[in-house]
């Protein structure tokens, strides 16, 4: 059972590994080329490697048995580490992960800022507060929304004051028309 989270990479078995200072978080059902381009276009820009993460626990999501997480995590041979986690929101992978850049799409920024997931907007604040103590930060590639219009993050929805904890990718930068669900519905 995972109480924190548990690192996998087969491929790096044999090495010390540290926490990762960037990670892109998902639930890569399945695993597609726009999660992995995403990850090394944010390297590049971080300079940093990318580490994926999957978090067992979902705000939005039943918890995945662990048949699942044994599937989704076997996408990752010869991909790149991946960190599995029981962290369901960026305020929970802020304390396993202090100081990291988590990297997400448009659509997932427009959640990590409602506030129906905090209890309001007082406990969103103090979400993103806590984030920004840590060190954390979220680089936020565009994505397609649900009228087919590309979204890039304008932070327009947010107070001056969290304005430094999200870095946008331009359409130049990054785009990349695919989704998990989408593939999902062609099978």
């Amino acid at each position: 059972m995972v109480s924190n989270f548990v690192f996998r990479a087969s491929d790096l078995a044999s090495e010390v590994v540290q926490k990762p200072q960037a990670l892109l978080s998902g639930s890569f059902n399945p695993l597609h080329h726009g999660h992995i381009e995403l990850a090394a276009v944010a390297a590049i820009r971080l300079g940093v490697p990318v580490h994926f993460e999957l978090s067992i626990a979902n705000a939005d999501k039943p918890e995945l048995p662990p048949e699942e997480v044994d599937r989704r995590a076997a996408q990752f041979a010869g991909v790149g580490p991946l960190w599995v986690t029981r962290a369901p929101t960026f305020e929970a992978k802020a304390d396993l992960f202090p100081g990291a850049a988590f990297v997400l799409g448009w659509d997932t920024a427009v959640r990590v800022i409602d506030p129906k997931y905090y209890g309001g907007i007082d406990g969103r604040n103090s979400a993103m507060r806590k984030l920004l103590s840590c060190g954390c930060r979220f680089v936020v590639a565009g994505r397609v929304d649900v009228s087919g219009v590309f979204r890039v993050w304008d932070g327009s929805d947010l107070s001056e004051e969290f304005a430094a904890l999200f870095v946008a990718l331009t359409e130049a930068d990054f785009r990349a028309d695919v989704s998990s669900t989408q593939l999902r519905n062609r099978v």
